[in-house]
């Protein structure tokens, strides 16, 4: 028997709603594990009503998971003395390819993915004490990994986020965004297409990626510990090849800032 449509419905002359579904049940990740094993396992718990994501995984879902489970699976966790200030200094500084600003123990730096971060995306929240977590070698090519392993053993295409939290510059408080994507658009160029007025946008480029993984933290949270969650009703156009490293990072020629 087919699964009942959790989708929206369609308004006459609408388009479908977004629902945001987090991923419970996926337990501790360690290195080696097969990530991808442990989201399809989860997910298809949640098809049979044990979580919360109807009917699990679906064509056009989009799947956002957190850097960090996948940092544990890639086995980027090290052990660290969380309370000598040199030797954190040290990490990050390992992590960096450049220091562009410095603060007592903050520093803002480059990382080699060209990210512009704090303490280059060294963190110790949600790992074991006395260990932390470094950002995956490419969160790209790990988004990649997890949406051919659905797609070849669970038959089922859907876009992948790997998304981390983010400060923003001239702004308080972290969101997260997207380090690594597959399947799922980057970037979506309206230039050169009417507004609401018709009048043509010249300079629009919306980074749905962002937009997309700071809606699933909504469910995820910081504390709650659930590491995925499932968006369901994204536009069918924004499911294509993407990549952060070539559409999302701006190139320093371009940064008026560094």
């Amino acid at each position: 028997m087919p699964l009942p449509d959790t989708r929206p419905p369609v308004e006459p002359g609408g388009s479908r709603g977004l629902s945001i579904f987090p991923v419970e049940g996926l337990g501790e990740v360690r290195p080696g594990d097969d990530l991808a094993a442990l989201l399809a396992e989860a997910l298809v718990a949640s098809g049979t009503g044990g979580s919360s994501v109807p009917g699990g995984l679906d064509d056009g879902d989009v799947l956002v998971v957190t850097q960090k489970v996948v940092s544990k699976a890639e086995g980027k966790i090290v052990e660290i003395d969380a309370a000598d200030p040199e030797a954190k200094r040290a990490l990050v500084e390992s992590e960096s390819v450049r220091i562009l600003r410095r603060r007592d123990e903050l520093l803002i730096t480059e990382t080699r993915h060209g990210f512009v971060c704090a303490n280059a995306g060294v963190d110790f929240s949600n790992v074991a004490s006395g260990t932390a977590s470094l950002l995956p070698v490419d969160p790209d090519r790990s988004a990649r990994r997890i949406r051919e392993v659905l797609e070849h053993r669970h038959h089922v295409s859907v876009g992948v986020i790997v998304s981390d939290t983010f400060g923003r510059t001239w702004r308080n408080g972290v969101t997260d965004v997207a380090i690594g994507i597959a399947g799922i658009a980057g970037i979506v160029d309206l230039r050169g297409t009417p507004d609401a007025t018709g009048r043509v946008l010249e300079s629009t480029e919306v980074c749905v990626a962002d937009e997309l993984a700071g809606a699933a933290e909504l469910v995820m949270g910081k504390d709650r510990g659930v590491p995925a969650a499932v968006l369901r009703g994204v536009d069918p156009g924004w499911l294509r090849p993407g990549s952060v490293a070539a559409e999302i990072v701006r190139p320093s020629g371009e940064d008026l800032f560094r």
